[in-house]
């Protein structure tokens, strides 16, 4: 049996163990640090990315078949409403579809369907192009039960290859107070592969934005939120975004849930800056095996010295993947940070900082 394999095995047993309330003796195995090195690194960058079994290889769309305008005055565009330009378009859609939309407020829910492909949305301009709505998951539904953080969403997207520009996704749920539940309030939730969002703004309190899964790009993104407000199992990038926490006592940035190591996902943040106010985890590990990197990024004094949370499970201490590559700012002091995370190497970070990390070249070019 090859040595990695058999560690693997070994530290698996050692979490059953630890897990299982049957268990009423527990053996430990000593494993040694170069061995565990050896096994981080394995679960967090020394996979491929590449053409994944999780993944098809992408083939998108960038001319555009036809344009749609929306505008509140009904004289100046096709449209007054977002989701009605998305209904008029045909449920099974080949073609790239820019929506082109102008300044102004649309108060509104929208869900973009799984099987309409290649929907583009470009706003104005960030601050002047609005959709919002304010729903909550413990808000009750059409029919009669609570919609649940999933359906709480302001702006859904469920088809592949779509892309915003210069928009604001904003659920405007007032801010719960400290321990309330059913408050999670999603501005914007992506559930498809190869989505890319440009120059958005992301705007809510707790789950702000629901990274579902697929493979997304954000770049020159503003995102804001108090408790887990970039969330989910996607794979994705974070490029030059602004990510600024709005609470008075402890919130967190990301709760990434990937849940097996054979998962090809995770989220990383690249050049980005990290401001607000209270006090901030990185990150907490809604997944087992929940990965997530920082590198380049600027951390003001909000981040907590231990940086990262386990969910109150310490056997996800093991497995999660948690680093960070030479981030700046006075909450980037790794002096402080918990023991199960790590100060990344170049040769370790290298997979996380390109668009390789999201095979964007092959549907981002």
């Amino acid at each position: 049996m090859k040595p990695k394999l058999l560690l693997l095995i070994l530290l698996a047993n050692i979490v059953a163990n630890f897990s299982s309330p049957f268990n009423s003796s527990i053996t430990l195995t000593v494993v040694s640090d170069e061995a565990y090195t050896k096994w981080v690194k394995q679960m967090g960058g020394g996979c491929s990315f590449k053409h994944s079994d999780l993944f098809d290889r992408a083939k998108n769309k960038f001319k555009p078949c036809k344009t749609i305008k929306v505008d509140k005055n009904p004289r100046l565009g096709d449209f007054v409403s977002v989701q009605k330009a998305i209904n008029s378009l045909p449920l099974v859609n080949f073609c790239r579809v820019v929506i082109s939309i102008s300044a102004g407020t649309y108060r509104e829910k929208v869900e973009i369907p799984a099987t309409m492909s290649y929907v583009c949305l470009e706003g104005a301009d960030a601050e002047k192009t609005i959709i919002q709505w304010d729903d909550t998951a413990d808000r009750i539904g059409q029919n009669g039960q609570p919609l649940g953080t999933y359906a709480s969403a302001t702006f859904a997207v469920n088809s592949p290859y779509f892309i915003a520009k210069n928009i604001t996704f904003k659920n405007n749920a007032p801010s719960p107070p400290s321990g309330a539940l059913g408050k999670q309030a999603v501005a914007l939730r992506i559930s498809a592969d190869t989505a890319a969002f440009i120059s958005c703004r992301i705007i809510g309190a707790q789950d702000t934005l629901y990274d579902d899964r697929g493979r997304h790009y954000f770049k020159d993104c503003y995102i804001q939120g108090s408790v887990d407000f970039i969330f989910g199992n996607g794979l994705s990038l974070y490029e030059r975004c602004h990510l600024h926490a709005k609470t008075n006592s402890y919130g967190a940035l990301t709760a990434q849930k990937r849940e097996s190591s054979l998962e090809e996902t995770g989220f990383s943040f690249v050049h980005c800056r990290v401001t607000g106010s209270g006090a901030l985890y990185l990150g907490r590990a809604w997944g087992s095996f929940s990965r997530v990197v920082f590198a380049y990024t600027y951390m003001d004094k909000i981040i907590t010295p231990r940086g990262w949370y386990n969910w109150g499970d310490k056997t996800r201490e093991m497995t999660v993947f948690y680093g960070q590559f030479k981030c700046s700012g006075p909450g980037s002091d790794f002096g402080g940070r918990v023991s199960w995370s790590r100060q990344l190497t170049q040769q370790e970070a290298e997979p996380f900082i390109s668009l390789d990390f999201i095979d964007g070249h092959e549907w981002l070019c």
